[in-house]
């Protein structure tokens, strides 16, 4: 579907095979960012990695980011830092069964994960527990990336962008100017303990990051401290309330359909067992588990719009013609609903990805256009393997640990929506718990 919007004209791909096109036929072409007024702010004028045009800065981002911090061999190194944050999410919230206080799901969630990345990042766990600051820093979150995803004039009408008509793009600059209050302060406060670092002959992404400022790589491309920050930035929004969203649809699915709940647990029961907590290790031998984040990925995708990609060429589609400087978004929302590609495509049926599912040898990490949460080609999210781990890990062990109901007087669950770049839940998930396992698996 091809629109004009303002001055911009803009194509919205909202089926596989539509997806497909733009993301392999011509994924090259493709793979630039538009300059709009939103994004100007919140990226420190696009020197991130993920609003960063194609080339050779953006290339070496990604592959400081993927060497040191998102790829296989990088997440294996950073298992102990994942587990240990798993441990204290336990404990907090078997704190909460023993008082009688229900859990929210995010909040513990974004506790936990944005604890990951300040430590992999920074050396440092970025809230000591889960309370009124990290719930603040949750807030932080979810107002930029509504804020991100609302429609603004100026992105769409450049002359007018000088005039804010909406005030977006004040209400994102002061979100920003929080953002980076934060990010400078863990910056300082990491140049500050370099040497104990590297006297204990330690290095985190920062360290590794800095290392590479001002030294050219085989494309005579570096990287500045302001890319530094783009980066820390990106790891903190992207890598934390992206995996929370996906967890917390999941356990609302789940609350509406006690089955699936029951069999994942009585998977994970007959694999682990009931006398210790779960290990990333043991997921391989959860089907049932990788089902269910599958599907919560299919049904909730944490971005129901792709960002924006851009094309400097015109250039033919399907025999179509898209002129020059046309937007792309996959409607990565449409294209798990699909009803040509998903049988009863708004059901929450983890089965069609099980063995003898007509789905089972569909992955979501950009092989199968019918399930492209991660987006595909070569803007796709490049933490799309942490995502996996993050969302695999921390959702078995919530839902292998606990047994969770509503609390008393809410008779189901809430499931509207809250939409912008990302797709939170409207009323966030409150649950009671009662733990489930021995009592030496939450020491």
């Amino acid at each position: 579907m091809y629109l004009k919007m303002g001055t911009c004209g803009v194509v919205v791909a909202s089926s596989p095979c539509a997806a497909r096109a733009f993301l392999k036929a011509l994924d090259a072409r493709f793979a630039n960012r538009p300059a709009v007024a939103s994004a100007v702010d919140i990226t420190y004028n696009y020197q991130n990695m993920v609003f960063a045009n194609y080339g050779a800065r953006w290339k070496l981002m990604r592959k400081l980011a993927s060497v040191h911090l998102l790829g296989a061999r990088a997440l294996a190194d950073w298992a102990a830092v994942r587990r240990g944050e798993a441990g204290r999410l336990l404990r907090g919230v078997a704190e909460a069964s023993a008082a009688g206080r229900p859990v929210v799901i995010p909040e513990v969630l974004v506790c936990a994960l944005a604890n990951i990345v300040g430590q992999i990042t920074v050396s440092k766990r970025v809230f000591d527990v889960q309370g009124d600051e990290s719930n603040s820093y949750k807030d932080m979150i979810v107002s930029l990336l509504t804020g991100a995803g609302l429609f603004n004039i100026s992105d769409f009408v450049p002359a007018l962008a000088w005039l804010d008509l909406q005030g977006v793009q004040a209400k994102l600059r002061r979100i920003h100017d929080q953002f980076d209050v934060l990010i400078t302060k863990l910056l300082a406060d990491h140049a500050a303990t370099a040497a104990d670092r590297a006297r204990a002959g330690r290095t985190d992404f920062v360290d590794r990051l800095r290392a590479a400022v001002g030294v050219d790589d085989e494309d005579g491309e570096t990287i500045s401290e302001v890319n530094i920050k783009g980066l820390i930035f990106d790891m903190f929004t992207a890598g934390t309330d992206t995996s929370s969203i996906i967890v917390e649809w999941a356990m609302a699915e789940m609350m509406k359909n006690p089955a699936v709940m029951a069999r994942a647990q009585e998977e994970m029961d007959r694999v682990v067992g009931r006398g210790r907590r779960l290990e990333e290790s043991d997921i391989a031998s959860l089907p049932y588990l990788q089902a269910v984040c599958k599907e919560a990925m299919r049904l909730h995708p944490s971005t129901p719009l792709s960002l924006p990609h851009f094309s400097f060429d015109d250039c033919d589609v399907d025999g179509y013609r898209v002129p020059a400087n046309t937007r792309l978004l996959i409607n990565i929302y449409a294209i798990g609903r699909d009803p040509s590609a998903w049988e009863d495509p708004l059901e929450f049926r983890p089965e069609r990805f099980m063995p003898g599912g007509a789905a089972e040898r569909v992955d979501p990490l950009g092989n199968y256009f019918e399930l492209i949460p991660f987006g595909a080609g070569r803007r796709i999210c490049a933490g799309k393997l942490a995502g996996m781990v993050f969302v695999q890990y921390f959702l078995g062990t919530l839902l292998h640990s606990f047994d969770w109901r509503l609390p008393d007087g809410e008779g189901k669950v809430d499931m509207s929506e809250t939409f912008g770049l990302a797709l939170p839940k409207a009323v966030p998930l409150r649950a009671l718990v009662t733990p489930r396992l021995a009592p030496a698996a939450y020491a």
